[in-house]
């Protein structure tokens, strides 16, 4: 799933719009809860080297989602998985999405996410 496609879902799915918040990054887009404001999920454009160390300074989309604790390490084993960018790696992963990451795997742990910043 494209960036493009993941924000029309995130939208359609929890009625929500993304808020770019940070002029200096007009591609982050965090995505809250309507009563309280904590985030659910974030889709940023990073440089790759800062997900994993290639030297390469090419721009990647990637979903931060929070996970349950005890799935964070069998998560970062899969393809596409790394420990946050940016945010609490004990609790949150980011999912690179311009590999073939299953879709509906991504939609449950959006899911997931959710729940668990409710």
């Amino acid at each position: 799933m494209n960036r493009k496609e993941l924000i029309e879902y995130i939208q359609k799915t929890y009625a929500v719009i993304p808020e770019y918040l940070w002029s200096k990054y007009p591609n982050y887009a965090v995505f809250r809860h309507h009563n309280h404001s904590k985030w659910f999920a974030v889709i940023m454009d990073v440089a790759e080297n800062k997900l994993f160390d290639t030297g390469k300074n090419n721009k990647v989309d990637v979903i931060n989602l929070k996970v349950p604790v005890p799935l964070v390490g069998a998560l970062r084993l899969k393809k596409a998985v790394y420990p946050a960018y940016h945010m609490n790696k004990e609790h949150w992963i980011s999912i690179r999405l311009d590999t073939d990451f299953d879709d509906a795997e991504l939609k449950s742990l959006i899911s997931e996410s959710y729940e668990l910043t409710q």
